[in-house]
């Protein structure tokens, strides 16, 4: 039975229509779940501090009370405020002297000394590395064996007993200052969790790319990739100071090398 034309392309209509439509919808998917979730989070976060925070406000100045509605957000605001107001009184001797003596008792606490501890030393780092003492670069490490590689962030030239350990398994004398280094390795898709690897320097391979690059290329599982400073040079020489593209410039990237010309 022979198919007539009319139908073959009514066949085909249908198809393209439906392919342009699974087209727009993984591209707003790609911007509106992003967007969806960040504020979900942020909306829970503020719901939970609200919850916890707004019940010990005494009602004369809950906005609440006056107004008749609840405010959103007054419970972050009045945690914020709080927060710096303690930061302040802790600064000066008098409050050193609260912080310590306090501390002396909960060191006293078995249970609640371990968890109290573990948590300042979490804070502390995480306040450490955004005030600017955060990861070095990004680099290769050949993880979890010979010939697979790996994303990981370089802390610090490694000190101590460790590369002094190390290099007496070796049979060395000393070790050699910057012999060693030490890495975050990430892990996926949570690039906050990972392993703290001590690796010879000469098996570090840095990347160009930066620390955020390769947090998102660890995030993305590979998907997001950086480009490559010569990507990143030529789409710098297609555009004016402005920032539009040149006349006649090429809208798309660059190709990249093939992969023997990279390696070489």
């Amino acid at each position: 039975m022979a198919v007539s034309p009319r139908s073959s392309s009514k066949r085909s209509s249908r198809r393209g229509l439906f392919q342009r439509w699974r087209a727009n919808f993984l591209t707003g998917l790609v911007i509106v779940a992003p967007v969806t979730l960040t504020l979900y989070l942020v909306w829970t976060v503020i719901t939970f501090v609200d919850d916890k925070i707004v019940p010990l406000v005494p009602d004369l100045y809950n906005p609440s009370t006056w107004i008749g509605v609840d405010v959103p957000g007054f419970g972050l605001v009045v945690f914020l405020v709080f927060t710096a107001v303690v930061g302040a009184l802790t600064k000066n001797l008098f409050g050193r002297q609260l912080v310590l003596l306090a501390e002396r008792w909960v060191d006293r606490m078995p249970i609640v000394r371990s968890v109290y501890n573990g948590v300042k030393q979490i804070i502390e780092t995480v306040l450490t590395q955004s005030s600017g003492a955060s990861f070095k670069q990004s680099c290769l490490i050949e993880y979890p064996r010979r010939g697979l590689w790996a994303i990981a962030f370089v802390s610090t030239e490694a000190r101590g007993e460790v590369p002094a350990r190390v290099a007496a398994f070796n049979g060395d004398d000393a070790p050699q200052a910057g012999t060693m280094m030490s890495v975050f390795l990430p892990t996926t898709p949570n690039p906050t969790s990972g392993f703290l690897l001590f690796v010879p320097r000469e098996d570090v391979v840095i990347l160009d790319m930066t620390v955020e690059e390769a947090a998102k290329l660890v995030i993305s599982a590979g998907l997001v990739v950086p480009p490559t400073p010569e990507e990143r040079a030529a789409g710098q020489a297609r555009r004016l100071p402005n920032g539009k593209p040149r006349a006649g410039a090429p809208r798309t990237g660059a190709a990249r090398p093939p992969a023997a010309a990279r390696r070489d």
